[in-house]
Parts: structure tokens; sequence; C-alpha cells
């Protein structure tokens, strides 16, 4: 069994790793696009076979200033950017902040699914659940892009973890109510990217999105969809009026749309049904 001090450890050290993912996965996708492409157009280009080797374990992690490999006492998650006052050992570059905040931000939530869910099956699978949020949370906000390994993962292992619920007395919606919310999911905001698309002739959201929300249908069920969509949309519409009255930002600059399903399945996740079983409540229904 997991304690919770177990679970904000293993949530530290799994940021670390997370911060290479959100970091690496992009560049990994946009170099197999290039190849694609190369090999689409037949363009016998001489690059194609000499690329080095770029994953999420090859080459290992260096400073992007001054090329000095980071040593393992450098990696420490947290500690090491505290020690090092945020900045390059070699070249005394700095850090960015974002990385010692991705790892406590996945510490104090991997801490947070232990207390909530215990140490066992539940909690495990919670975690799982919670680093694929942050690293697509992160992944958007940087690239307004959701990508299908973290998304199409995230979504089979719901309804597997649903199928398998009884078993190992998960706190998962039935197999049904699993599959139900996987197409919901997704077709709720297909259906509305292309009625605003016909309407406007402007794309509001990416397939990325419903990807995603049909993995949050997998993981809560169908009945919890109507809450996340809620959340995430006025969220959303809170945020960016913020962004553009007081920051001033453009509005025709898009404002991705993950991280706030993302926030929305996690409150879901976590409080999903007491909020439904009080709205109901006030509202009479029940």
């Amino acid at each position: 069994m997991l304690g919770i001090a177990g679970g904000v450890v293993l949530g530290l050290l799994v940021g670390s790793f997370l911060n290479v993912v959100i970091y690496r996965l992009p560049i990994m996708m946009e170099r197999d696009w290039r190849r694609q492409a190369r090999e689409m157009l037949d363009s016998g280009d001489a690059e194609t076979g000499t690329e080095t080797p770029f994953n999420l374990f090859t080459p290992r992690s260096r400073c992007p200033d001054c090329g000095a490999q980071i040593k393992a006492w450098q990696n420490i998650p947290v500690l090491s950017w505290v020690l090092l006052r945020g900045r390059c050992a070699a070249c005394n570059a700095p850090i960015a902040r974002r990385y010692p905040l991705i790892e406590l931000v996945s510490g104090l939530l991997s801490g947070l699914m232990i207390w909530h869910f215990g140490g066992g099956p539940a909690g495990l699978a919670a975690l799982f659940f919670v680093w694929c949020l942050i690293a697509l949370t992160v992944i958007d906000f940087d690239h307004q892009l959701l990508p299908d390994s973290i998304t199409y993962l995230l979504l089979w292992a719901g309804l597997l973890l649903s199928a398998m619920a009884p078993a190992w007395e998960l706190p998962m919606p039935d197999l049904r109510s699993s599959v139900l919310g996987a197409a919901a999911g997704y077709l709720s905001l297909w259906s509305i990217y292309w009625l605003f698309k016909l309407a406007t002739g402007k794309e509001g959201m990416g397939y990325g999105d419903f990807k995603l929300l049909a993995a949050l249908g997998a993981w809560l069920g169908y009945q919890q969809l109507p809450l996340i969509i809620l959340l995430s949309a006025a969220v959303g519409a809170v945020t960016g009026i913020g962004m553009i009255a007081v920051l001033g930002r453009d509005r025709q600059i898009p404002i991705p749309f993950g991280p706030y399903l993302a926030g929305a399945g996690l409150i879901a996740l976590l409080w999903g049904e007491a909020l439904v079983t009080s709205y109901l409540e006030f509202a009479g229904l029940q």
C-alpha cells in the first residue's frame, strides 16, 4: 500500500519525467510529421536516414544554452533547482521556474490522490489519470496540441479499468457508462465544432479536445459529462475574457481548451458525484 508521503515522493519523481515528456513529445511528433512528409513527397532527402535519435530517453538531458549534460544530482525534483538557485551549474544560465513547479504540482496532486482514494488499485489508477492530465495541460498550453499518444492511452485505460472495476474494487463507472461516456464525450464536442464551423467558417477547437473529453467520459462515465463541460466552459470563458480585458490579449489569438477540460475532469474525479447530488438537491430534482 502506498502512503500519502510515498505518493508525494513518487509524484515528484514522475513530475521530473513529465517535464521530459512535455518538452520532447511535441518535438518527436514534429520530426515524425516531417519524415512522413518527406516519404510522401519522395524527396530523397539525405537527412532522412541520418537524424540523431531523439525520444523520451535519448539523448540525456542537457542545458539548452551551453549543452552541458545534466548530472544525476542536478536532476533531483525541486531540490536541485533550489540548490542551484535556479541556474545551470556549468554556464549560470537561468533554469525556467516551470520545471520545479510542474514537479511540485505533480507531487502535491499525487499525494491528494492517495489521500482521497487510498494507496491501493484505486489510488494508483488516479495517479495515472492525473499524470496524464498534467502532461496534456502543459503541452496544450505551450503548443495548442493534445497528443494522441496520451489521449488514446488515457481513453483505452479508462475503458479497460471500467471493465475490471468490479474485480479490483475501483471507483469507476460500469463498462456501459464508460463506453457511452467515451462516445458521448467525443460526439458532443465534435457536434459543437461543426455547428460553429458551419455558422462562422472558423474552427473553434481541435480534434484533440474531442479525444480528451472522450477519455474523461471513459473514466468518469457519461453522467459526469455535463458537469465537465459546464465547468470547463465557464472557467475558459472567464479566463478568456479576463485575458482580453486585463492583459489586452488579442481576441483573435486562440486559447487552448484542453487545460480547462483537464481541470474540470480532475474536479469531477474527486468531487463530481457530490457536486451533481448537491445541484440536484438545490434544484429540487432529487
